[in-house]
């Protein structure tokens, strides 16, 4: 039986790193895209390392040949211009579908973001948490694309019929400690990712879904009833680190009271490392 191949846009960002060593395995071959330097492919490691923009129509074209699956993590990552916004993530993204559509690619993975619902109350979730499928409140131009990306992902299932799985992350770094307490919340550590990408590629016929890329943190507001659903087992829990983060204020006022936290009040179009 043939490999199964599956390309990894923004494979050289925060999140492609630490799912390039977790989502290797026999019978499967990693095509990791980006811009950015990557290291070469290790002795028998199965990947095929590939440079290129997610802008790029005809660098998009060649990534998505033989491919069974597309992992689209490329774009920026924080608040930017809207401009640069545009072209990256909401133009980047329509150029990634269309790729896929094109080379008949039957599944596509679409990182969204906990900022695409970012001025939703932390509260509206109640005991079970925020549905996935929460309609978007963004919190900023970065959130704005982030919904756009959504509802590209639903344009192109409901279309074209293409398995379009999105995964609003709430943050996904080696532990919760870069975010302070906010990441006790969000964090999705790196061995769950693996966990849930490994289950979005598995899933027969999902068709359209959006669910939540988080662990099963005890302090947690989000559902995760969506993505158990696919075959989602969360195994960690940001709580593991909460004496690391003891001396670290909580967050207070909007940063407390919403889903975005600090980008409900970030400037708007300003790159910013929050």
């Amino acid at each position: 039986m043939a490999d199964q191949r599956v390309l990894i846009t923004g494979s050289a960002g925060v999140v492609g790193t630490l799912m390039r060593p977790r989502l290797r395995r026999e019978g499967r071959v990693l095509r990791l895209l980006d811009l950015a330097p990557q290291p070469a492919a290790e002795p028998g490691e199965a990947v095929e390392v590939r440079t290129g923009s997610v802008t790029d129509a005809e660098a998009m074209a060649s990534a998505c040949e033989g491919v069974d699956a597309v992992i689209h993590l490329g774009g920026h990552s924080r608040e930017n211009s809207w401009e640069a916004t545009l072209d990256v993530n909401i133009d980047g993204t329509h150029t990634v579908l269309e790729a896929a559509r094109a080379a008949g690619v039957s599944r596509v993975i679409l990182a969204s973001s906990n900022h695409s619902v970012g001025f939703r109350r932390t509260d509206e979730g109640g005991a079970t948490g925020l549905p996935a499928d929460s309609p978007p409140r963004p919190d900023t131009y970065y959130g704005v694309s982030k919904a756009a990306i959504e509802a590209l992902g639903s344009l192109y299932h409901s279309r074209f019929g293409m398995d379009v799985i999105v995964i609003r992350i709430g943050s996904c770094f080696e532990t919760p400690l870069p975010l302070g307490p906010r990441g006790l919340t969000t964090w999705l550590s790196p061995d769950d990712g693996a966990r849930l990408f490994e289950a979005c590629l598995a899933a027969p016929s999902p068709g359209y879904r959006l669910i939540w890329g988080v662990s099963d943190n005890t302090r947690r507001i989000y559902s995760l009833t969506e993505a158990e659903a696919l075959g989602y087992k969360s195994l960690d829990n940001a709580e593991t680190y909460a004496e690391q983060l003891a001396d670290r204020p909580a967050p207070t006022g909007i940063a407390a009271e919403y889903v975005g936290g600090p980008f409900c009040t970030a400037p708007l179009g300003e790159f910013n490392p929050l």
